[in-house]
């Protein structure tokens, strides 16, 4: 049974080149594009793309449709499936284009892969995200060990990523010159940080609390004074490991390299939390939790902004819009509060008026 198609291929490539030098697109989201086409192919068992129709398309959205994850056996999400589809679109309507193709591609056909309105409304449609409140935060920091490098290291980090808001793949690619200890600010420059659409974040701590700031700063100062590491060293190095009795690895410090993915990331989080009987809570969660605080923390406009751009959003509408969603039960407490606000507003309103009334 044949594992490709070498004229597939090579159409493939091309379009990943396209997408890359003509649309910008990030390696991480041509991933996604390949995923989304490898699937495609599978379902097609590999045929030419050039036979490609509208029965292909309107069969293909019927196979995503009724398809379960491995991982949870549960029948594919709409978002995922809408994901796919926009993908396979794009692909075959730069395909439309090229030449050889075009009079074998119908755009027409192309607009079959399209769901009905009501599945693109459920897969664009809001979802509650889990994540942690600042004391379960708190407390997941609390009881993390502190005993050696490494403990004080993943200790740090959960403390830095609430009062800097920083995601995974900043933080691990920050160094030690971005932290500016006076001022309390992490600067991300996109030539040197890993940032979301490689943009220049500036961000002062977030007030969270004395104790995370202070668990940071420290572990700043333990790195520069004690460990000796210099500015341009990573703020959260990465593990050295030896090998052990039985000829196995096991960790051994800290490293002066960087990581080379978030995977170590997500495994601090995982450990922090459940080592304070906690349920895990993914490193982007934190983002979230940041994103609610804002609704008590500020009061005026310029603060809501200040919180906003914090985060590295250009429009506050992207806080609110992104980690500002009020789950259902909070929503109904405020609305009950309005009432009440209402009505004392409504007193203090009448108390004023008759004030103006008795100086006349």
């Amino acid at each position: 049974m044949k594992k490709y198609t070498p004229k597939n291929e090579r159409l493939k490539e091309d379009f990943y080149h396209f997408c890359a030098e003509a649309e910008g697109m990030s390696q991480s989201a041509i991933d996604s594009v390949c995923k989304s086409i490898v699937r495609f192919e599978q379902y097609n068992r590999l045929k030419d793309f050039g036979t490609f129709n509208k029965e292909q398309a309107v069969g293909f959205k019927n196979y995503l449709l009724n398809t379960k994850t491995e991982r949870t056996g549960e029948i594919l999400s709409k978002a995922t499936i809408l994901s796919t589809i926009k993908h396979l679109q794009a692909f075959f309507k730069w395909l439309s284009s090229q030449e050889g193709y075009k009079s074998k591609i119908k755009l027409l056909d192309i607009r079959y892969f399209n769901l009905t309105d009501k599945d693109v409304r459920i897969a664009q449609s809001r979802k509650l995200r889990p994540f942690p409140s600042l004391e379960q935060i708190r407390a997941a920091v609390q009881a993390m060990p502190t005993e050696i490098d490494i403990h004080k290291r993943d200790r740090a980090l959960l403390a830095f990523a609430i009062v800097s808001g920083a995601r995974d793949s900043a933080i691990i690619s920050l160094k030690i010159k971005h932290l500016d200890v006076l001022h309390q600010r992490v600067t991300q420059y996109p030539d040197q940080v890993k940032t979301k659409r490689s943009k220049t974040i500036i961000t002062g701590f977030f007030p969270v609390g004395e104790d995370f700031k202070n668990i940071v700063l420290e572990w700043a100062e333990y790195l520069t004074k004690e460990k000796l590491f210099s500015p341009d060293d990573p703020l959260f190095p990465k593990t050295t490991m030896k090998l052990d009795a039985s000829n196995g690895f096991q960790p051994d410090g800290i490293s002066r390299e960087h990581w080379n993915t978030t995977a170590p990331v997500c495994k601090i989080f995982r450990q922090a939390f459940e080592g304070a009987n906690l349920p895990y809570f993914n490193p982007h969660s934190i983002r979230h939790t940041l994103g609610h605080l804002a609704q008590t923390y500020c009061t005026t406009p310029q603060e809501f902004k200040a919180w906003s751009q914090n985060l590295g959003h250009e429009s506050v509408n992207t806080t609110f819009g992104s980690y500002g969603y009020i789950d259902p039960h909070t929503q109904c407490e405020v609305i009950k509060g309005l009432g009440s606000k209402e009505t004392t507003n409504n007193a203090e309103l009448k108390k004023l008026l008759k004030l103006a009334a008795d100086s006349l």
